[in-house]
Formats: structure tokens, C-alpha cells, sequence
């Protein structure tokens, strides 16, 4: 059972949610897609890390059998090619990886090479298996690291996983949550939190994935992101408080629910939740 944990922004609470999930779960999976800047490891602080390096393939051009046909330069729209004094230039950073210039190219002056992107880090924090995925600084894209997090997951099908997704909704948010059972929208009790609540609201139902809200930093009185729930018939999965307490142990990357009875009776509670909407579902739509 694949569950992804969403947020129109940052510092909105979405790794504060997985995080807990995974952790009160105890034999889980918890994935950090967030690849520009992961941040789960620090509160799990896993063990008997693993490591291995994530490379895409781009052009390299052999200058002796290139007769000048710019081909590969009018394939590319990334504008990833170009000709400039009668030799072909790669620019790596706007590569896209599609291989098609190395198809064109009539005279195979164009091969591929393996460039390092980033990583992914396993480890194991008291039963979680936890993996994070690190995008080298200035890359176009963290979708061939997101990818292979996700498939190595598979393996661990058997267990409750809970995929810590990118803030917002472009590519490597789709991709983390294409292949997902349930979808958890984490928002603030703003105006600003309403619309980046609205902005997942609109990717879960593009998707077709079923969903719910969890309300963070709840206080007394109005809270504008419930009442866009109660609009929208969207499912209020838990409500979590603003409170110093939970604040001080996140800031300090503790993990809320390992550290205190109330908050993992408060995560423990959100899990019951979540495991019978997605019971449900799955009954309703098997």
C-alpha cells in the first residue's frame, strides 16, 4: 500500500506528517522524493546507510565523423545542440536524456555517456527502511532519481509506504504519486494555505487518485483550508495542533511521535484514519 503525502509549498508539514506516519507504523517505508531538498533522513537518522550514484546518458560528439549536417540541432527542442564555428556543442545542463540526437545523426558522430546526477541513500531507522533521493546542485531534473527510488520500492510491496513528495505540482510531483493507492494533502489554516491546498486538490483529481486533508497548525477559530475541505466534500483525515511543544521537537529533528505518549497517539490516530479510507477505497474500487 503506496501513500503519498502532498503540499502546495514548502514548510507546510508534509514531512512532519510522512515522517510520523511511517515511524508509528514501525515496519514501513518511508521515501523522500523531495530530491532538491530532502530533509526526512535527519529526524530518522538511519543506520547502515547504502549509497549509490543515479546517471543519466547525454551526447558526446566525435568531431572527425561530423560532416556539418545539423540534424541533432533541429531534432533538439530543448536547444540542448548547437553549431558554432563549424563544430557541434553539447550543453549538458538543458539535456534532456531522450537519445533521439544520437538516432538522427546520419553519420554516428553522436554516442552517449553516463553523467552523475545524484544519489539515493537506504538506511534503517528501528524497523523503517528508509530512502532519500539527492539531486546534484544545478540539474534540470529529479524525475530519473524519483523513478528509481519508486521501482526499488517495490520489492517492499508488503509493507505500508509513505512517499514524502515535492512541494507544488510540476513533474516530479506527478511522478511520485502516479502509482500510489491514496494521496494526503497537508495544509495550513491560512488564505495562502487554501491555495496551495487547492493547487494538489486540482493534480490528486487530474490523477483520478483518491484523497484527503490533513489540517496542520490548527489554532482556535476560523481556519480557511477547513472550510475549503467542507466545500469541496474533501475528507478531513486529522487535524494536528500549533503547539510549542511539537514545534521545539521538529525543530530539533525528533521524530514527535517516538518521543512523546501525546503526539503518537495523535499520529497513531491519523494512521487509523488514513488505513480505513484506503481500506475503503480499495473495497470500492478494487
Amino acid at each position: 500500500m503506496k501513500i503519498a503525502v502532498l503540499s502546495g509549498k514548502g514548510g507546510t508539514g508534509k514531512t512532519l506528517v510522512s515522517v510520523n506516519l511511517a515511524a508509528v507504523a514501525e515496519r514501513s517505508v518511508y521515501i523522500d522524493c523531495d530530491v532538491e531538498e530532502p530533509n526526512g533522513h535527519l529526524f530518522f537518522k538511519p543506520i547502515d546507510v547504502f549509497e549509490e550514484e543515479i546517471t543519466v546518458k547525454i551526447p558526446q560528439v566525435e568531431d572527425r565523423l561530423c560532416n556539418g549536417c545539423r540534424k541533432c540541432v533541429d531534432f533538439c527542442k530543448f536547444n540542448a545542440l548547437a553549431f558554432i564555428k563549424n563544430k557541434p556543442y553539447v550543453f549538458d545542463a538543458v539535456c534532456h536524456s531522450c537519445g533521439g540526437c544520437v538516432l538522427f545523426c546520419p553519420e554516428k558522430a553522436l554516442t552517449e555517456k553516463e553523467k552523475v546526477i545524484g544519489k539515493i541513500q537506504k538506511g534503517v531507522s528501528a524497523g523503517v527502511s528508509v530512502n532519500t533521493g539527492i539531486m546534484n546542485t544545478g540539474e534540470e531534473s529529479g524525475i530519473p532519481i524519483i523513478r528509481k527510488l519508486l521501482s526499488e520500492s517495490s520489492a517492499e510491496e508488503d509493507r505500508l509506504t509513505f512517499i514524502d513528495c515535492p512541494p507544488g505540482s510540476a513533474c516530479i510531483v506527478m511522478e511520485s504519486i502516479k502509482d500510489v493507492d491514496y494521496c494526503i494533502m497537508v495544509a495550513e489554516p491560512t488564505l495562502f494555505g487554501v491555495s496551495n491546498l487547492n493547487m494538489v486538490y486540482e493534480l490528486v483529481k487530474l490523477f483520478g487518485k483518491p484523497f484527503g486533508a490533513v489540517l496542520n497548525k490548527c489554532l482556535d477559530g476560523d481556519n480557511p483550508s477547513e472550510e475549503f475541505c467542507i466545500q469541496k466534500v474533501i475528507k478531513i483525515l486529522g487535524r494536528i495542533p500549533f503547539d510549542n511543544e511539537l514545534g521545539t521537537l521538529n525543530s530539533n529533528a525528533e521524530i514527535a511521535a517516538r518521543v512523546s505518549n501525546k503526539y503518537k497517539a495523535v499520529f497513531s490516530t491519523l494512521l487509523q484514519a488514513v488505513t480505513k479510507e484506503v481500506a475503503h477505497e480499495t473495497a470500492v474500487n478494487p
